[in-house]
Formats: C-alpha cells, sequence, structure tokens
C-alpha cells in the first residue's frame, strides 16, 4: 500500500495553510453552484473566501481552488425552489447510462440529461429525495486537433496536442 499525504496541514497553532495548487487533476467531488451573476459570485470568491481562478469560460463556468482537492465550479443559474446546492461525484462514461435507469426506476423523472458540457464532460443530474441535486459527470477524451481543444486552449486550458 502505498501512504497517501493529505494537502491539509496537521492541527497545529502554527500549522501553515498551503498555497493554492494550480495543477489538474481528476476532481473527485465538488460542489456546483449556480448563480444569478457569475462575475458578482467569482469576485466574493475571489477576494473574500481566498480562491484563485483556475480556469474560467466566460458566462458559462468559473472553475475556482484554494488547495488541493478544494474545487467549486461556479455556473450561471437561478437559485429554484429546490437546493442551490449540486454536488458533483466523478464517475466514467459507461456508469451514466446504468445510474440514470437504477434512479429512474426507483423515482421516474428525477433525471435528467445525459449532457454533454462545454467543460469536456457528460452530466447526468438527479434529484434525490431530498432534493440535492447529484451530478454525475464523466470526463470525455478530447481529439487534440478538434474546434472543442482549440477553445479550452485559448481560455488556458492545457490541452496536448497530437
Amino acid at each position: 500500500m502505498t501512504e497517501y499525504t493529505s494537502p491539509v496541514p496537521m492541527p497545529a497553532l502554527d500549522a501553515i495553510a498551503p498555497e493554492p495548487y494550480r495543477g489538474i487533476y481528476g476532481m473527485p467531488m465538488f460542489p456546483l453552484l449556480p448563480t444569478a451573476d457569475l462575475e458578482e459570485s467569482k469576485d466574493f470568491w475571489l477576494r473574500g473566501l481566498g480562491f484563485i481562478d483556475l480556469f474560467s469560460i466566460p458566462g458559462r463556468i468559473t472553475h475556482l481552488r484554494r488547495w488541493a482537492f478544494q474545487d467549486v465550479l461556479l455556473v450561471p443559474g437561478q437559485v429554484g425552489p429546490g437546493s442551490a446546492l449540486a454536488i458533483s461525484f466523478s464517475c466514467v462514461l459507461s456508469q451514466i447510462d446504468e445510474v440514470a435507469a437504477r434512479c429512474e426506476e426507483l423515482r421516474p423523472g428525477c433525471t435528467s440529461g445525459p449532457e454533454v458540457k462545454p467543460w469536456n464532460s457528460v452530466e447526468l443530474t438527479v434529484e434525490t429525495p431530498e432534493r440535492v441535486r447529484i451530478v454525475l459527470t464523466a470526463a470525455r477524451p478530447i481529439d487534440p486537433d478538434s474546434a472543442q481543444a482549440a477553445e479550452l486552449r485559448a481560455v488556458g486550458i492545457d490541452v496536448p496536442r497530437g
């Protein structure tokens, strides 16, 4: 077994917070927060809470981060009568349809999607009995010569060329 070192420092009076982590990794879990004003929310998270703007697709998404594994995605949207919070869990493409079928069997009408997103994922949204939105998000392979890869490079995301 390999040993894992957490990005969170051990509790101590003299503990030093790690710097924001700018590396790219598969995010195991992250909140997806709808906001009526993407720029206002982004400013609050950056200046108020000390997050960094890892990347933004203007008008579509802002990916914020503090330490490793402290990721938040802001997206345009109105807060509806259900929960404003959507919790995203990583999965693989082959799981999306299976999960959708199981959830629909248990609670007909509880799923929406799957939907291809501009940030290179396929997402299935499931509303739980508690009215929490769970988003299962599966990364898609990127053709390095595609228009999508060029668009991601244009906003500062490193997509290796083929």
